[in-house]
């Protein structure tokens, strides 16, 4: 019984290491500009001394949010760019401060939430 069970477990993990050279096809895509275009914008918003100020008032480094705006994945740059992009241009303060606000918070969590992952990793 045991033989049995040992030469099924051999054969398939011999059947598994020679299968594990075998050649896997490569998958590309187009990769869009938009993403960059948008990062680009991002960071230009927080080039912006009131935004810098702003940021500093809720202890936020200016330098290390430039840094995670240019970590964030496309699909992250191109949504937030389009939330900036549906925002009204200093029509309604309301919206604008709660919309800066979400975009604040999201930056610190993002920064706790990395602190955190960097102390578990080490």
């Amino acid at each position: 019984m045991k033989s049995k069970f040992r030469c099924s477990i051999a054969s398939v993990l011999i059947v598994s290491v020679f299968s594990m050279g075998l050649p896997v096809p490569a998958q590309a895509g187009i990769v869009g500009t938009e993403a960059a275009a948008d990062r680009e914008r991002i960071a230009a918003v927080l080039d912006r001394e009131e935004v810098r100020t702003r940021l500093a008032a809720y202890g936020v480094d200016p330098t290390e949010a430039k840094a995670r705006v240019a970590a964030l994945t496309d699909e992250e740059a191109i949504r937030l760019a389009t939330e900036m992009d549906t925002l009204p241009a200093g029509g309604n303060a309301v919206a604008g401060l709660f919309a800066f606000l979400g975009f604040v918070v999201y930056l610190v969590v993002w920064v706790v939430c990395s602190a955190i992952q960097g102390k578990a990793c080490k």
